[in-house]
């Protein structure tokens, strides 16, 4: 979409108009901020999945196991998981502008990295600095909306193209990933990012607004409460691994028993030790921002964990090249923007409950039909259907969830709200590519993928049902 495109989506007139909010001096136009926003959101998402059909060139490439090779993915997403609350907190309180740059420099440095790493360890210590400078780049993505645009109806539509681009970003990863790996090479799926990530810096060091310098005495960082939670989320996910794997069961038990003590520390700091939380707990205390993320985390098993669990389905079932199985996913990604494109309208008219749980019935059929999953399915239509109603449900449902989250808190929190709405996506992504990957591989054939969709199905199901009864009723 060009500038002048999103130029007139957002700042169009008509009967009511879509005023942005006020400017100080200098500061950039909201069309601006919000090229900013989804393009540095499309490179972190785009990350997420974009790795997933490259795995098994990467495995022989660099000589990694087959049950080693899943932390390439996963070292991004847990490091991207466990500091998403710091980032949101960063942002909060130092400022949109300064934690924007910082983490996209992070970010877009250890894609170059990742693209020259030549041992197992060099790429899944480069992953997991990829999350860390994901986690501080994503939730300023959402703040920089929420302060581009005031007026709700406005800032739904905003937030439709926002949540539009992440969806889509997580769709297409596995289409360009299969097309630069068998066109270029495996490293080019991190290479792509670098000139990317070079050019929307530049823009925002222009764009952005600095933050006004204030004699008020800064909040110290719990950055304890930071490594505890990242801990327990890595202890949690790799427990969870562990049980899939022979002879894992022991570990499996050790490092979930460690993740529930340090989780429970966690939260213990965050009630009573921490002088500034990293977590204030009183942010559960909005229905809304506690509804929302219980939903987004049994849609963020099933559908944010799907792009891996479908391609190890086409490329080890049914022998797809990984250009072919990429290019599986474009129905997927065309009725993400299809949905998107209505859900802006649907949350304002409708409301965030019955827009969601419209979406979610949608997921929720297109799971269940993927059970149906044989050693010799065809794609058409048997695949591309469920792909479609998945994607149409996904593109619908997530901007009123991310609007049920982020809408009810007051300002200080918004950084907060966003990073934690994020953990959520991230968390249920890891566990899902465990949870159902583990369900798959002990089953084995089409048979186990058939059951780890039927699972996924079954938790959008209960998203459905979380949306239609604990999400707000409010218009966005």
């Amino acid at each position: 979409m060009s500038p002048r495109a999103v130029s007139r989506v957002f700042t169009k007139g008509g009967a009511k108009g879509v005023p942005a909010a006020p400017r100080a001096g200098g500061a950039a136009p909201p069309w601006l901020l919000m090229l900013l926003s989804c393009g540095a959101q499309f490179l972190v998402v785009l990350d997420a999945t974009i790795v997933s059909v490259a795995l098994p060139p990467i495995a022989t490439a660099l000589g990694f196991t087959t049950s080693s090779v899943g932390w390439v993915v996963n070292a991004y997403t847990l490091a991207f998981a466990g500091f998403l609350l710091l980032g949101g907190r960063l942002a909060d309180l130092i400022g949109t502008r300064a934690v924007f740059l910082t983490g996209l420099g992070v970010f877009t440095a250890a894609s170059l990295w990742c693209g020259l790493a030549t041992a197992p360890w060099h790429l899944v210590l480069a992953r997991a600095v990829q999350g860390l400078g994901g986690a501080l780049l994503m939730p300023t993505t959402l703040t920089i909306v929420h302060l581009a645009y005031a007026d709700p109806a406005g800032r739904a539509r905003a937030l439709g193209l926002w949540s539009m681009v992440g969806a889509v970003g997580a769709a297409a990863g596995t289409v360009f990933g299969g097309l630069l790996t068998d066109s270029l090479g495996w490293r080019w799926v991190f290479l792509v990012k670098v000139p990317i990530g070079v050019a929307v810096l530049v823009v925002a060091w222009r764009a952005l607004a600095r933050r006004p310098r204030t004699d008020a005495p800064r909040e110290p960082l719990d950055v304890l409460g930071a490594l505890l939670v990242t801990c327990g989320l890595a202890a949690l996910v790799y427990g969870v691994v562990a049980f899939g794997e022979p002879a894992g069961t022991a570990r499996g038990v050790a490092f979930s028993a460690a993740a529930v003590v340090l989780l429970a520390l966690f939260v213990a700091r965050q009630h009573r030790w921490a002088r500034s939380p990293l977590m204030p707990l009183r942010i559960f205390g909005h229905r809304a921002v506690s509804a929302a993320n219980a939903v987004m985390f049994c849609l963020g098993i099933g559908y944010l964990a799907s792009p891996v669990v479908l391609s190890l389905y086409l490329q080890h079932v049914l022998d797809y090249s990984p250009s072919r199985a990429g290019l599986g996913f474009l129905p997927t990604a065309l009725a993400v923007m299809v949905g998107a494109q209505v859900t802006g309208w649907m949350t304002t008219h409708w409301g965030t409950r019955r827009t969601a749980s419209l979406g979610l019935s949608l997921v929720t059929a297109g799971f269940l039909l993927l059970v149906r999953l044989g050693p010799d399915t065809s794609f058409l239509p048997t695949i591309v259907v469920p792909l479609l109603l998945v994607g149409l449900g996904a593109g619908v449902a997530f901007t009123p969830i991310t609007v049920a989250a982020t809408s009810s808190v007051e300002p200080a929190l918004t950084g907060l709200a966003s990073g934690l709405l994020n953990t959520t996506r991230q968390v249920s992504t890891a566990l899902g590519i465990a949870v159902l990957t583990a369900v798959a591989g002990a089953l084995g054939g089409a048979h186990g993928y058939g059951v780890a969709f039927l699972i996924a199905g079954l938790l959008a199901a209960l998203a459905t049902a979380g949306a239609a009864t604990l999400l707000p009723r409010e218009r966005g």
